[in-house]
């Protein structure tokens, strides 16, 4: 899912002190703080996207005007609903934190790497379980 990628590009990124361990206390803190920032401003996109429907949602009279703003409301409201998707997998990695299992992956239980939890800090799978993964669900195993 590649959205808000902006934000995570802005986000100041983790430099760990020499020897330190994969997800040490700090680490897991930064990444805590940042799954939370990113996720107060996606509720906060989701607020703006509810104001926005309720105050431009006079119908224009105009047949073309009137198509051109359903789609712009069909569009916006699936960017929404990938975006609640997105804040579901954010609650996921903060929970993941509280137990211990953050960066790790699920299915080998290495380490996913700090600079792919920079970039993705929602990831699951290392990127080589990832590639083997959407190899299986291009050949249709899943």
């Amino acid at each position: 899912m590649e959205l808000n990628s902006t934000f995570i590009e802005d986000y100041p990124t983790y430099v760990p002190e020499p020897g330190e361990e994969y997800m040490s206390t700090r680490m897991k803190e930064h990444f805590r703080l940042k799954l939370l920032a990113w996720k107060k401003q996606l509720m906060a996109e989701a607020e703006s996207t509810v104001s926005h429907l309720r105050t431009d949602s006079s119908t224009p009279a105009d047949p073309n005007d009137r198509a051109t703003q359903e789609e712009e409301f069909a569009l916006e409201l699936r960017t929404r609903d990938r975006e609640r998707k997105l804040i579901a997998k954010i609650d996921k990695s903060l929970k993941d934190i509280e137990t211990g299992d953050y960066g790790y992956c699920k299915i080998s239980g290495e380490e996913i790497g700090l600079a792919r939890m920079e970039a993705r800090p929602t990831a699951t799978l290392t990127v080589e379980m990832k590639r083997q993964q959407e190899i299986r669900e291009k050949q249709g195993v899943a």
